[in-house]
């Protein structure tokens, strides 16, 4: 067998693979055109007859809330839940990468176990907690904990592209005048933008998608996010239109997909240098 008979076969096995994990997509997407008994009585994937305002009428949503709404809520949690995760992330991991202190190893070992944590067994203590503190029905209970670097595993993926940098870098910073903030902002922060962008990345995607997080903590319908948008549509009646379900979950994977694409180098980069490989 020839080589350039290799590469054909390579790339017809890599195409195959590519359509048979797009295919759910590719469904999502064509089924957001179909009626209701298309979608539940057909496995074709293009419809007979193409429904043209799936888009138009889900996006009004249900009721005096459309998801032009839910998109805004959704916005106003995530960027500063993603912006707060990154800054309090950098800064922990910096002090764990960089910098030597009492208890440090203890600390560092606290932190890891937190990984090992089930989410069932803090769910309760965290609702009773946010409950006392009044932040319910807010979004408090996602932007104050990300203020605080809660996810070890944003801060453990820092400490290791931390780590990979030279120290030397810090030495030469110092010498030439810098303290440690200016050694962190000026030096060692234009070089972990990989890292900068996977943590961004990861917590973008989790908190634009958290459903489960969201129903417990959020109850009056003009905060809903996206997620929760989507299952109000479900309860609105008992005739669910199931095109327009399908075309606004479109609509709402829009902006994961975009940021994935438009960052995926420095993502990929970035999960390639700290050690967390697939």
């Amino acid at each position: 067998m020839t080589r350039s008979t290799n590469s054909i076969l390579r790339y017809l096995l890599l195409i195959a693979l590519g359509l048979v994990m797009m295919y759910p997509l590719l469904w999502l997407f064509a089924s957001s055109f179909k009626t209701n008994a298309a979608i539940f009585g057909s496995s074709r994937l293009l419809p007979d007859t193409f429904v043209w305002n799936a888009y138009t009428e889900g996006w009004k949503g249900t009721g005096q809330y459309g998801f032009q709404d839910f998109f805004i809520n959704t916005l106003f949690l995530v960027i500063p839940t993603v912006v707060l995760t990154i800054l309090s992330s950098v800064i922990v991991a910096y002090g764990f990468a960089r910098f030597s202190f009492p208890l440090k190893t203890f600390l560092f070992s606290v932190m890891i176990a937190t990984l090992m944590l089930p989410h069932a067994s803090i769910m309760i203590p965290r609702y009773i907690l946010f409950r006392k503190l009044g932040w319910l029905d807010t979004y408090w209970p996602f932007i104050i904990p990300s203020a605080f670097a809660t996810s070890a595993f944003f801060v453990y993926l820092m400490i290791q592209f931390l780590r990979g940098l030279p120290r030397d870098l810090d030495e030469s910073a110092i010498i030439d005048g810098c303290n440690s903030f200016t050694v962190l902002t000026r030096v060692l922060l234009p070089l972990c933008k990989p890292a900068i962008f996977s943590v961004g990345i990861f917590q973008f995607i989790w908190t634009w998608n958290d459903f489960f997080n969201s129903i417990i903590y959020i109850s009056s319908v003009k905060k809903f996010t996206v997620s929760l948008g989507l299952r109000l549509s479900l309860d609105a009646s008992s005739a669910v239109s199931w095109n327009q379900v399908l075309a606004m979950s479109v609509v709402s994977i829009v902006p994961c997909v975009l940021i994935f694409f438009f960052a995926q180098k420095y993502f990929v980069e970035g999960i390639s240098t700290t050690g967390i490989k697939g």
